[in-house]
């Protein structure tokens, strides 16, 4: 059974919470183009066809290598940049049914833009330098003419406590800061509009250990205190452990394996899953994990292989898996994965 069975079509998801998010076959496809009359010889499949949903008030994990396109799927989905396919259906407290923004104008997009943002990677240069504190924490506010005046002034006063600012501290500049602290006019940005859904863009990986501890706990407050709905996308898996409810890996632009975190971690399905699971450092001496050192190159998203695109790695791969791509299926409740013999072998997760 495949994540876009009969549950598609319901709001509903199978704990009782609403489903918020339901992405199906997302793809986005870059164009090569050479020449002096740029004619278009190829494609980098960023995203290829990309299933999943997030439900109401969970935070769902994305990993990755560099370039596997995670930060191209978050930016799809928010329609920060242009999908090539697919649909992305929001279903949000204010609509009766189920929006597909894919399909949407300019004019009815910008209308539920504030009900979806983000916080980025670098809070040094997702920061405007010229503008000020409240001017950057208002700017949504005003964008979608939400407050003003005095209004205006009294809500960034409140988001920045909210964050763990200080007030006297409004009339200054982003270069007076440190990176933790512009990391929390981001989410206070972010949060300025009243979103249901963000999107976490390696949010915490530019800072320091101890600061990113500060700014995981702040994301979780507000989401118990507002009940967000968050997509985190990082390469620490123990980030993702922490934070995440639900797990997806991505592989040269595919998803290739969603579960429960506990489950994902404890029981994984994929063969990729189980080298990524392999290298998380554990913090008990006595306990020893096998690294598992894949052989040859990440596929080239421009010209990925035949079949399953991670067959010329795969340590368990069979001729089937070089030229069938494996089906993306439900191989056990609420565990998805995309491999031909997910059902059959027996990985190790991180115990």
């Amino acid at each position: 059974m495949s994540d876009t069975d009969d549950r598609r079509g319901s709001p509903e998801a199978a704990n009782g919470a609403r489903r918020l998010l339901q992405v199906d076959q997302l793809r986005k496809y870059f164009p090569i183009e050479k020449g002096f009359l740029r004619r278009v010889t190829g494609h980098v499949k960023a995203v290829d066809r990309i299933n999943l949903f997030i439900n109401e008030g969970e935070t769902l994990g994305l990993v990755g290598e560099s370039g596997c396109g995670k930060t191209t799927l978050g930016r799809c989905i928010l329609r920060a940049i242009e999908p090539t396919d697919g649909s992305i259906n929001f279903q949000f407290q204010t609509s009766d049914a189920p929006v597909d923004i894919t399909k949407l104008d300019k004019n009815r997009l910008r209308q539920i833009r504030r009900h979806m943002q983000m916080v980025f990677q670098d809070p040094y240069s997702s920061l405007d330098p010229r503008m000020t504190v409240l001017d950057i924490v208002a700017e949504p506010l005003v964008a979608n003419s939400l407050a003003r005046g005095r209004e205006l002034e009294d809500r960034v006063k409140e988001l920045v406590r909210i964050v763990g600012l200080e007030v006297k501290h409004l009339k200054r500049y982003p270069h007076a800061f440190s990176g933790g602290q512009r990391q929390r006019i981001g989410i206070a940005r972010a949060l300025a509009p009243q979103p249901e859904f963000i999107v976490c863009d390696e949010a915490v990986s530019a800072l320091d250990v101890s600061i990113q501890a500060q700014i995981l706990n702040l994301l979780e407050d507000l989401q118990a205190e507002f009940n967000l709905t968050y997509l985190f996308i990082a390469h620490d898996l123990s980030v993702i452990e922490h934070i995440s409810d639900r797990v997806g890996v991505m592989y040269v632009g595919k998803m290739v394996e969603l579960a429960e975190t506990d489950e994902l971690f404890g029981n994984p399905k994929h063969p990729y899953t189980e080298a990524l699971l392999s290298a998380v450092p554990q913090p008990d001496p006595e306990t020893h994990m096998d690294r598992i050192i894949l052989p040859g190159e990440v596929a080239n998203p421009a010209d990925p292989p035949s079949g399953c695109y991670f067959h010329p790695r795969c340590l368990y791969a069979k001729e089937t898996c070089r030229t069938v791509e494996p089906a993306w299926e439900e191989v056990a409740p609420n565990h998805f994965a995309a491999c031909h013999f997910a059902k059959e072998l027996t990985l190790k997760g991180v115990q």
